[in-house]
C-alpha cells in the first residue's frame, strides 16, 4: 500500500494532467455527439423542406451523423495522445475499398438524390430518358420505375437516366400537335387548305390560343405537303392526335383530293 501511495505521490503530476485529458475527451465526446444529432437532424429538416423523399432524407443524414461522429471519436482520442494518423490511413483505405466495390449503387444513389432535387419529373409524368420511354411509376434511391403504354413495367437505374437526354411530355399544361399531310400535285390547294382547316375548326378539344397553323410546308417528289399544327391540353394530345388523323382522310377522301403514296411500277418482259 505504502508503495503505491509513493508512487502516486511521485507521478501526481502525471495523473493529473492524463485526468484532465480524459475529462476533455469525454467532453469532446458528449459535445462532439450532440453535434452530430444536431447535423442530423438539421439535414432531415432542409430535405423535408425541399419535399424530398423522406427514404433519401433519412439516408443522408445518417451519413452527415456518421462523418460527424468519427471526426469526433478522433478527436476525443488524440486529446488522450493516440496517435490517429494510422486510423485516418485505415479509414481512407478502407473507405477506397467500398467505394470502388460500389461505384455502380453508388452512382444510381447520387444520381436519384438529384432527381428528387432537380425533379426533371414527378410520378405520373410521361417521359423519354435513357432511351426508354414510359409513365413515371416510383422514384427510388436506386432505380425509377415507368410504365410504358402498353403496361410493361421497366427498372430503369438512375444513372442510366441522368447521364441521358430528358424529356418530360407532362411538365406543360399544353402541347402542340404536329402533322404533316401530303396532297397531290393536281390538287387545288386552296380547297385542300380550306378543308383541313374546316376539320381542325370541328375539333373542340383543339385551344384557340395559340391557334393553330395550316401551311405549304415542302414541294416534295411526289406530293405538296402541309403542316397542321394545333395546340390542345396535355391530356387530350392522343385522343386529339388519333381522331384528326382519321377525320382528315375522310374529308379529303369526300372532297376528291388524293393523298399520294409509294407506289411500283414492275414491267414483266416475255422471252421468245
Amino acid at each position: 500500500m505504502d508503495t503505491i501511495m509513493n508512487w502516486i505521490n511521485e507521478n501526481s503530476g502525471l495523473i493529473i494532467h492524463y485526468a484532465v485529458q480524459a475529462v476533455l475527451a469525454l467532453i469532446i465526446f458528449f459535445i462532439g455527439g450532440r453535434i452530430a444529432k444536431f447535423c442530423e437532424g438539421l439535414t432531415e429538416k432542409a430535405f423535408d423542406k425541399k419535399k424530398v423523399d423522406k427514404a433519401v432524407g433519412s439516408f443522408v443524414a445518417s451519413i452527415v451523423y456518421a462523418i460527424v461522429f468519427a471526426a469526433t471519436i478522433l478527436m476525443a482520442l488524440s486529446q488522450l495522445g493516440i496517435e490517429t494518423t494510422s486510423f485516418i490511413a485505415i479509414l481512407g483505405a478502407a473507405g477506397l475499398a467500398v467505394g470502388l466495390a460500389l461505384q455502380g449503387s453508388l452512382s444510381n444513389f447520387a444520381s436519384g438524390v438529384l432527381i428528387i432535387l432537380l425533379r426533371p419529373f414527378k410520378s405520373g409524368d410521361y417521359v423519354e430518358a435513357g432511351g426508354k420511354a414510359g409513365t413515371v411509376k416510383k422514384i427510388e434511391i436506386f432505380s425509377t420505375e415507368l410504365r410504358t403504354p402498353d403496361n410493361k413495367v421497366i427498372i430503369m437505374p438512375n444513372s442510366s437516366i441522368m447521364g441521358s437526354p430528358i424529356t418530360n411530355f407532362s411538365r406543360e399544361s399544353t402541347r402542340r400537335i404536329d402533322l404533316v399531310i401530303g396532297v397531290g400535285y393536281d390538287a387545288d390547294l386552296k380547297e385542300a387548305k380550306a378543308v383541313l382547316k374546316s376539320v381542325l375548326d370541328k375539333e373542340e378539344r383543339l385551344l384557340k390560343d395559340p391557334a393553330y397553323t395550316v401551311a405549304v410546308s415542302e414541294l416534295a417528289d411526289s406530293s405538296v405537303n402541309f403542316v397542321v399544327r394545333p395546340w390542345v391540353n396535355s391530356a387530350d394530345y392522343w385522343p386529339t392526335y388519333f381522331d384528326l388523323m382519321e377525320n382528315i382522310k375522310i374529308a379529303l377522301d369526300d372532297a376528291n383530293i388524293t393523298i399520294p403514296f409509294p407506289q411500283m411500277d414492275v414491267h414483266l418482259h416475255k422471252e421468245d
